[in-house]
């Protein structure tokens, strides 16, 4: 993160799931010192008086919460789709991140439900998606870290170290069990590299390996589940829809999950 970095994005269509999104947002802002955007999409059907409706309930969603939580909020409405505006204001400004609410793989299909994973692919930005509000607005204790045998993974850690340094969290490193021998030397430099990056920065980290499963995504949400983790890391594609991603940032958990795009 860097100077230009000045605020958390929280996507806002005025539902429960955006306000568990905010909490998340002012738990992160709160502990690096950071101002929170609220952002509201219209589509361009929208009257001139139906927009200052919008405003004006906007405007009094900051306002309630400038008031008491000491960090500072704006309130931000733009034109466009959903799919793409998102992205392209958090991608234009620098947002430091995109904390995003989702009812998972059902309910609401607004910025919510299952084609919110569309709004991620293609953002330089990173998301975090939850489902929940925080259990506590303490630290982000447990990080899970799946860990493959894909360069992208090089992304992913510096935001573990990212978040692991704010939060004095735990990365918890699942590797796959693999018995290519290719895959196995892609898996094992990824992973060294890992621990050397976790080490430099007086990361506290356990690996752990899993056995030969048909899904490791599966099997990496039962691990989460188990240590009752706070975050999940994975990098995303624009194949998001249908794949172990999916599986991962819906999961019926409902971990908050960052999804980082190479």
């Amino acid at each position: 993160m860097t100077a230009k970095n000045d605020f958390i994005l929280v996507p806002w269509d005025f539902t429960k799931v955006a306000e568990n999104a905010l909490l998340h947002g002012i738990k992160i802002a709160k502990m690096v010192d950071i101002k929170v955007i609220l952002l509201h999409i219209i589509n361009n059907k929208c009257s001139e008086k139906e927009e200052e409706n919008f405003r004006l309930k906007l405007d009094n969603i900051v306002e309630k919460y400038n008031n008491s939580f000491g960090i500072i909020f704006q309130g931000i409405i733009q034109t466009g789709n959903i799919f793409s505006a998102i992205s392209k204001y958090a991608n234009e400004n620098k947002a430091a991140m995109v904390i995003m609410g989702t009812h998972g793989l059902k309910g609401l299909q607004k910025i919510t439900g299952s084609w919110a994973l569309k709004v991620i692919t293609g953002s330089k930005v990173p998301f975090i998606v939850v489902q929940e509000k925080p259990a506590k607005f303490e630290k982000y204790r447990n990080i899970v870290f799946p860990l493959d045998f894909k360069t992208e993974n090089k992304d992913k850690l510096r935001w573990a170290i990212f978040m692991g340094k704010y939060f004095d969290s735990k990365v918890h490193i699942l590797k796959k069990k693999e018995e290519d021998r290719s895959m196995k030397k892609k898996i094992d430099t990824n992973l060294t590299l890992a621990m050397r990056y976790l080490i430099q920065n007086t990361l506290e980290y356990e690996i752990h390996e899993l056995p030969l499963v048909p899904n490791f995504a599966k099997e990496s949400m039962a691990f989460a589940q188990d240590i009752n983790a706070d975050l999940i890391l994975i990098t995303t594609s624009k194949k998001i829809l249908g794949s172990h991603e999916q599986y991962i940032v819906a999961n019926s958990s409902k971990i908050p999950v960052m999804c980082i795009n190479p």
